[in-house]
């Protein structure tokens, strides 16, 4: 399967982004999804995810509260719904998609994942 995100931008502190996540080749129905980024400098680390089922979720503490992923099964895509950001979220975001047995587990690291697209840079800064 193919992934691209999309939907990255400048926003200022505070403000708020949706990423995309589109898929060819396969469904992404069928898989587990997981955002990823990384800064410059560091590793990249997983700050969402969601089961194949779409009912079970994972968020990285310092995104909890502020970012939602969701997924909409009639468009074959998955979303991370990003709020109140601040610079310290300023990365590249990827999307990932992991073939899971169970439709309701979800991997919690980027090691987890069977695929990644290529990124959608997010800034952000005044």
């Amino acid at each position: 399967v193919q992934l691209q995100a999309s939907g990255g931008g400048l926003v200022q502190p505070g403000g708020s982004l949706r990423l995309a996540c589109t898929a060819s080749g396969r469904t992404l129905n069928d898989y587990a999804v997981g955002w990823s980024r990384q800064a410059p400098g560091k590793e990249r680390e997983l700050v969402a995810a969601i089961s194949s089922s779409g009912t079970e979720t994972h968020y990285q503490g310092s995104v909890e509260g502020r970012f939602t992923i969701s997924r909409d099964f009639t468009k074959n895509a998955a979303y991370l719904q990003m709020n109140s950001l601040n610079t310290a979220d300023t990365a590249v975001y990827f999307c990932g998609a992991a073939q899971l047995a169970l439709s309701t587990t979800i991997r919690i690291t980027a090691r987890g994942y069977d695929y990644w697209g290529q990124g959608t840079l997010v800034t952000v800064s005044s």
